[in-house]
């Protein structure tokens, strides 16, 4: 690792010195793949698993702790390790597709996945995006791997031993292995998987050993078969073994395909190729460094930066790709709606619920290439399976509300991303914000009664109504500024910016909160706004009344002006974390979540509120976003393993954090503005995609001075509480002058507000 030039600042408050990074060299040093593995069903504390990948890559590793099938693949306080999984899992409440692993053990033929299981300790364990290694007590066998797109390699460093094996489990819900030992080969594939259907689903994997077999059985089950190499059973698998003398290394090369066993050949061989073990893990390792490279942070302490990355990292992984490179170099995809192979790109594992609030908006801004792709995977997506997928996993999953594929389509053309058949994506967004799909999470469940009564009722038995409402009303208006770019008809135009208003019919003048609303046009009762689930997705009232990301104003209006709408924001943190579990019969994790956080109703470990701190800039108060974005930072992240409070979400909560180290968030993703907060580090360089660059100063940036004094925006005053999207990319300055005490005269303006459609239409 290269050294790191530190230097020390003092921090205002007290006579206590931090340590400050002055330059960060290689990045991806900084990264803590562990953060957030500390999780469990009852409270997550970020439910991910050590990644060891590149990003956006087809296949990730992890090291495997639970049983076969648990979504929690990898947790930090198990003790035992059952195998090396590849992984495709975007969450564990998602679960997993195509998985399948590989265990070294030595002693005796264990291949049952708790008799193979070994302990395990992290003071024996490295984990870093391009590398894994862990020293395997049982078998007294170090693992390592590291990863490419399609492929990875494994080192098995053994003991002396006469039994050494290595274990292949192509896990169970149909599988298939064949052992090959003239050629030092194992082929097979799983076709597990937890969201379908998938027709004709495989993941084909070959794996090559750099050492002849000396033994070599199949396993069904808990049963060794004894009379044949080839497989196809429930749960298939494969053990092999060979002599080792003391620190012997064995090699594996393993790729993978989701189209055929000759595509993962030729994956293994076009990204392997003559790579040794070393060759790979430095390839993997500068892939990193380029892609974090595109942000470099300077003046942050030594907790921030680790944070920083790691949570830079986690928004790097999904949707991943599920394309491949044909024979002629073509790109080409399994598809999950028909089970063909077919061209062009297609990515899954990704829930826009979740990601279209900060992630794309994140990948618009800092990599527009890789978005572009997605697209173009998005066009197959709704050419093959006749709709956009709200959650892909890798095809359609029946869970969340929303028809948030509107934000995620329109935003990318709005923010300049072109190459590819918007009309086809427009198509898309028509079809889907005006029909119920084939099940309720694709299209627009409720559809016909939001389009009659500008709401879904509370009372028709659609679950989650109201939140519903709140996300098609938005959804509305990404179609309706999409619309006006493309030069759709006026009445087009029109009927999209009538329904994005929609979300007035829920606001209940009397608790000045959005309520649900039954069929005849009175408001559902009893009205608990500390009520989760119900009306609302995965929180209550006071979390879902702020979901009106396009009209800020609007909504301000509606609660009784400015004054009244800030003490409304105010109330979020005042309050006591009380709440009403009564839908769900048992406190699901989330209200857990909020409840140990101190922080009031402020539900952090959720999305539907994570941009409510920003709001205090659409009614002059920008110092209170300041003061409490900074709060969330510091006490809601951190670069350990139970370092997020709440599910990290696909790099959802990830990107929240991000954004905010630079110091704006994109409230509202169909507009072309960033809201401002105030940055974490004394200085940012964002090196743009278009070779321009974004610099963010903020020198006096301390614990203590958090609030934004005056703000410059390339050398000039800056009262506005937003930055432009278009005035960014054209290479910008932007200059903080931060301060231990508030502003509270810039930004008061209402010239100084971002952007709400009340404004753009009176």
């Amino acid at each position: 690792m290269k050294k790191v030039f530190l230097f020390f600042g003092l921090l205002l408050a007290g006579n206590v010195q931090a340590q400050y990074i002055d330059k960060v060299t290689d990045p991806v040093e900084w990264v803590n793949p562990l953060m957030g593995t500390d999780s469990k069903p009852s409270l997550s504390n970020g439910n991910t698993y050590p990644a060891i990948a590149v990003p956006w890559g087809m296949n990730f590793w992890t090291p495997q702790t639970g049983q076969m099938g648990n979504g929690w693949a990898y947790t930090y306080a198990a003790d035992k390790i059952r195998g090396f999984k590849q992984t495709h899992q975007p969450s564990p409440w998602m679960n997993d597709y195509g998985q399948f692993s590989i265990m070294p053990v030595t002693g005796r033929r264990k291949f049952n996945q708790d008799d193979r299981a070994s302990w395990f300790s992290h003071k024996a364990e490295v984990a870093k995006p391009y590398y894994y290694s862990v020293y395997l007590a049982d078998a007294d066998v170090t693992t390592e791997i590291t990863p490419t797109e399609r492929a990875a390699q494994f080192r098995f460093t053994y003991p002396k031993s006469d039994s050494s094996f290595i274990v292949i489990d192509a896990f169970d819900k149909g599988s298939y292995i064949k052992v090959l030992p003239q050629e030092k080969k194992i082929v097979g594939y799983s076709t597990r998987y937890s969201r379908g259907p998938l027709p004709n689903f495989k993941n084909y994997f070959v794996i090559y050993l750099d050492k002849p077999f000396t033994t070599a059985r199949t396993w069904h089950g808990n049963k060794l078969v004894k009379d044949s190499l080839e497989i196809n059973a429930n749960h298939a698998g494969a053990i092999i073994g060979f002599k080792t003398t003391k620190g012997e290394k064995v090699n594996l090369r393993v790729a993978s395909s989701f189209i055929s066993l000759a595509q993962a050949e030729l994956n293994l061989k076009r990204e392997l190729a003559g790579d040794d073990f070393e060759t790979t893990k430095q390839k993997a390792k500068d892939t990193w460094n380029k892609t974090l490279g595109r942000i470099t942070v300077e003046g942050g302490t030594i907790d921030q930066m680790r944070t920083f990355y790691s949570c830079f990292y986690r928004t790097l992984f999904f949707p991943h790709k599920m394309y491949e490179l044909d024979a002629n170099n073509q790109i080409v995809h399994y598809s999950p709606y028909n089970g063909k192979t077919l061209p062009g790109y297609m990515f899954a594992g990704t829930g826009f619920w979740d990601t279209f609030r900060a992630l794309y908006p994140f990948l618009n801004f800092a990599y527009p290439s890789i978005n572009k792709e997605m697209q173009e995977g998005l066009i197959n997506d709704f050419k093959e399976g006749g709709w956009l997928p709200e959650w892909s996993s890798p095809g359609f999953a029946d869970i969340m509300v929303g028809n948030n594929s509107a934000s995620v389509v329109s935003e990318a053309y709005l923010k300049g991303l072109r190459g590819y058949d918007i009309n086809i994506l427009y198509e898309a967004l028509i079809k889907g914000a005006n029909n119920a799909g084939p099940m309720t999470a694709v299209g627009r469940a409720g559809a016909e009664y939001y389009k009659e009564l500008g709401y879904v009722p509370y009372d028709v038995k659609i679950n989650e109504n109201a939140a519903r409402t709140l996300e098609y009303a938005y959804d509305d208006f990404a179609i309706y500024q999409l619309a006006k770019a493309l030069g759709r008809p006026q009445s087009e135009i029109n009927l999209y910016a009538k329904r994005s208003q929609n979300y007035r019919h829920l606001f209940d003048p009397e608790t000045k909160l959005m309520r649900g609303k039954n069929k005849d046009g009175k408001f559902m009762t009893p009205f608990n706004p500390f009520k989760w689930g119900d009306a609302f997705t995965e929180g209550n009232s006071w979390h879902y009344s702020w979901s009106v990301f396009h009209d800020i104003k609007g909504l301000a209006n509606l609660m009784g002006g400015k004054q009244q709408f800030v003490a409304m924001l105010d109330s979020v943190f005042a309050m006591q974390p009380v709440f009403d579990e009564s839908y769900y019969g048992g406190v699901i994790h989330e209200i857990r979540e909020m409840q140990i956080a101190n922080m009031g109703q402020y539900a952090h470990g959720n999305q539907p509120i994570q941009h409510m701190p920003y709001l205090y800039n659409y009614a002059g108060q920008p110092w209170k976003t300041q003061y409490w974005v900074r709060e969330v930072m510091d006490r809601m992240y951190r670069a350990t393993p139970d370092g997020y409070i709440g599910d990290e979400d696909n790099g959802q909560t990830s990107a929240w954090y991000v954004f905010s180290a630079l110091g704006f968030y994109p409230v509202t993703p169909a507009s072309n503005q960033y809201v401002l907060g105030a940055p974490l580090f004394r200085k940012v360089t964002v090196a743009l995609e278009n070779g321009k660059k974004l610099v963010i100063e903020a020198p006096e940036n301390s614990a203590a001075n958090r609030y934004a004094g005056k703000v410059k925006f390339n050398g000039k005053t800056y009262t506005k509480n937003w930055v432009d999207h278009r005035d960014i990319f054209k290479g910008a300055k932007l200059f903080f002058d931060m301060d231990e005490k508030p502003n509270t005269s810039r930004g008061t303006q209402e010239a100084d507000y971002p952007y709400s459609f009340s404004d753009e239409n009176k």
